[in-house]
């Protein structure tokens, strides 16, 4: 019997035991999101909680149970996943398309009046337990935040992550620890703060130079920081620091506390205290516990920001890193070439030659997310995942689409490449030049600095919406340096809101990733990391533009040439001669031969 038989005839069984526990606590609903206590995507196995009572294992969804239904709802890069994962489950589908069919909203117009809608408040953050909580009022209904049903009936839960942590030290650390906390404590003064509470796990990382491995492929620990005008507080599990680091960090001034100290420290934040949280990262039961007389400072975290923005030295080394994870594809694309027809080859076949051609790389950690190796059909699923027991034979003809990345001591790469299989068809060709067209108008354009990133979505979109075709997905995201290969605060996402926060600033690093999808046939996606430099000031203000830091060549196989226009032929020209002028002296043989040919100009 497969294993998605096995999950199937298990589901429903979770199901029953989930609702008799649900009434006999009175409960009429039960909202499981994806998250842990930190607000993460990424999330350690023992807060998996969804992915266990619904078998969806998609990163982003929203699980809801009620006596006689329930549902996942999810947005468009996981509907193909979804369908297939959830089939027999006695859980339906939600598409998510858009804020009107979020489950907050489905949740306000069921829940009927009188009733209970329990959530576990360790996994949902005080800005959307704010929200929910006043739509479930205008029904007469009430949320209730104080009770972990999953605790009670998932009985083999994971246990609690307990991965050693260790430092990021320079040159690839490029800014110190005391510099990050001076310049941090200079922004919280401007504001008129004099306590900080983070709980975002990136941050904590940067902050600090240190890094761990609790979330696969991302190098963050599970921690909580509580900073106040004399103190630094790190909570961390015991035994997760080892002596030598614990001396480091209490030179450095650090006091360390156990992680389950985090609630009592925050009630012994005194009254009269200015509290800076970011609400929508900090879960609203740990908040519950902070005095009535401590004020809250709501916004974004300061290192969220000043972590986006990547100093001149880091870039120097995201550089380094891009040319040698460059030179890994190289060789890697390379074998693959040369194996295509005489050799087995799968999915998976492809994430393990990828993953060795990186690990002999220098300064390589691990990978920055399960690659993606989607043929054919399994391409129209953009975070499509093979397994051992669902995977597809590359052989006939069509199109490969590989997204991956690694992680380096020096940077976080993540890019998407269209292999052709065979002949690939003219339909194929059109849709990867259309998606190639995307990339570059984007990759051209200047902008002035502080724009909101949302707004710069058309841009990309344009060649794509021409032609009456959408993709579900943003354009862009923020990625992290030698962290999160998602990260903020910026997202170049024309449904994403339009706030201060999210304005593109310089040395900020971002994907280009525009794509088509056709369920059943094929999808196609071609990404790029770039990074926000300046471009001169003028009278109208000062202007920035896109460095592309990713480098790799994009195959022509996979293009219709004729449908590119000039200024299109020259970018994608000196492109390729500056991936040639930059991988070319670190390849030989057979990878360097690959590299010549897949630059030629055309």
């Amino acid at each position: 019997m497969s294993a998605q038989l096995l999950i199937h005839g298990t589901i429903p069984n979770r199901l029953a035991h989930t609702r008799e526990l649900m009434n006999r606590k009175s409960i009429h609903t039960l909202l499981i999101p994806s998250a842990d206590p930190h607000l993460s995507e990424y999330l350690p196995d023992c807060w998996q909680g969804q992915q266990w009572l619904s078998g969806f294992y998609g990163s982003a969804g929203t699980l809801i149970v009620t006596a006689d239904f329930a549902g996942v709802w999810t947005d468009s890069r996981y509907w193909e996943q979804a369908i297939k994962e959830l089939k027999n489950s006695g859980i339906k589908l939600v598409k998510l398309h858009s804020d009107q069919s979020n489950p907050f909203e489905w949740l306000s117009e069921q829940t009927p009046a009188g009733a209970v809608v329990a959530v576990d408040g360790a996994v949902i953050s005080a800005a959307s337990a704010r929200i929910l909580g006043d739509k479930l009022a205008k029904r007469g209904a009430r949320l209730r935040t104080d009770i972990d049903v999953l605790n009670e009936v998932w009985q083999d839960r994971p246990d609690f992550p307990s991965q050693p942590i260790y430092q990021h030290l320079p040159p690839q650390a490029a800014i110190s620890f005391s510099d990050k906390l001076a310049a941090l404590r200079v922004s919280l003064k401007e504001k008129g703060v004099d306590w900080h509470f983070i709980a975002t796990l990136d941050d904590i990382a940067w902050l600090f130079n240190l890094r761990g491995s609790d979330v696969l492929f991302n190098p963050v620990f599970l921690s909580f920081v509580l900073i106040n005008p004399k103190q630094v507080t790190l909570f961390v599990a015991q035994g997760k620091i080892n002596a030598e680091l614990r001396k480091m960090l209490e030179l450095d001034g650090v006091i360390l506390r156990d992680y389950s100290e985090t609630a009592n420290a925050l009630r012994a934040v005194p009254s009269g205290a200015n509290l800076q949280v970011d609400p929508t990262r900090v879960s609203v039961s740990l908040l519950e516990n902070l005095t009535a007389g401590v004020k809250l400072v709501e916004g974004l975290n300061p290192t969220t920001l000043a972590k986006s923005r990547k100093s001149l030295a880091e870039t120097d080394h995201i550089r380094r890193v891009m040319e040698q994870d460059g030179a890994a594809l190289c060789e890697f694309f390379a074998w693959l070439d040369s194996a295509l027809g005489y050799e087995r080859i799968t999915e998976l076949t492809i994430d393990e030659y990828l993953t060795a051609a990186r690990t002999c790389r220098p300064d390589y950690v691990s990978l920055s997310f399960n690659t993606i190796a989607a043929f054919n059909a399994n391409g129209a699923m953009p975070h499509y995942q093979a397994t051992k027991t669902s995977n597809a034979l590359i052989e006939g003809d069509g199109l490969l689409l590989i997204d991956s990345g690694g992680q380096y001591l020096g940077g976080t790469t993540d890019l998407t490449r269209m292999v052709p299989i065979g002949t690939p068809s003219e339909e194929q060709k059109h849709d990867c030049t259309r998606v190639l067209k995307a990339v570059i108008a984007l990759s051209c354009v200047r902008f002035p600095k502080g724009i909101l990133s949302p707004l710069l979505d058309a841009i990309a979109r344009a060649p794509i919406w021409a032609e009456g075709i959408d993709y579900g997905h943003s354009t862009g995201h923020g990625v992290g340096y030698f962290l999160n290969v998602h990260e903020g605060p910026q997202v170049i996402a024309y449904r994403a809101a339009t706030t201060p926060q999210t304005a593109m600033l310089p040395g900020m690093i971002t994907s280009i990733e525009p794509g088509t999808y056709r369920p059943g046939r094929w999808g196609v996606r071609i990404e790029n990391l770039v990074l926000n430099r300046k471009a001169g000031k003028t009278e109208f203000g000062e202007f920035l533009k896109f460095e592309t830091l990713t480098l790799c060549p994009i195959d022509t196989r996979c293009l219709e040439l004729s449908l590119l226009t000039v200024h299109e032929r020259e970018w994608f020209n000196a492109y390729h001669a500056e991936v040639y002028a930059r991988l070319s002296p670190l390849l030989g043989g057979v990878a360097l031969k690959w590299l010549r040919v897949h630059t030629v100009a055309i």
